[in-house]
């Protein structure tokens, strides 16, 4: 399944970014696990705000980067089913033994799980985990191309 959405502004981003929490929650089989890719500052968080608002997890002011942190958890809810929204951010890890200390895995497996990882495409265990992806293009100084992936089953 493919989906391309096209940015003029961080509004337009987070407003996909709540599209793209919908089409999410309206598979038989939410995925668990999506990477997220695209340059820096290409607006992956701004995108992610989108989603976790649109969950109802946390207002969007309240998402932030988990650069230094690795891991923010936001507790939300789709489909009338609680949901908990893992964002991550590997850019600082530069090996899977230092990914290994994370329980990324046990993150994915989880049933109420949605985990959005930033720059997951570096490691082959992550590209092994993920459901599909999240990529950001930059298309103009404010536009961006977004395009969701996710494999089928």
């Amino acid at each position: 399944m493919k989906h391309v959405f096209e940015s003029a502004s961080d509004e337009e981003t987070r407003a996909i970014g709540a599209k793209i929490a919908a089409e999410i929650a309206a598979l038989a089989a939410p995925p668990r696990l999506l990477i997220l890719t695209g340059d820096l500052g290409a607006g992956k968080t701004t995108l992610v705000k989108g989603i976790v608002a649109a969950l109802a997890a946390e207002d969007e002011d309240a998402v932030t980067s988990p650069t230094f942190t690795l891991v923010h958890s936001y507790e939300g809810w789709s489909e009338g089913r609680p949901v908990t929204v893992l964002h991550l951010d590997l850019y600082r890890l530069e090996d899977e033994r230092q990914l290994a200390t994370l329980g990324l895995a046990e993150m994915a497996a989880a049933d109420d799980a949605l985990v959005l990882v930033e720059w997951g495409e570096r490691f082959p265990s992550v590209r092994e985990l993920a459901d599909g992806s999240i990529r950001i293009e930059t298309t103009g100084p404010q536009s961006r191309r977004i395009t969701l992936e996710m494999k089928t089953a």
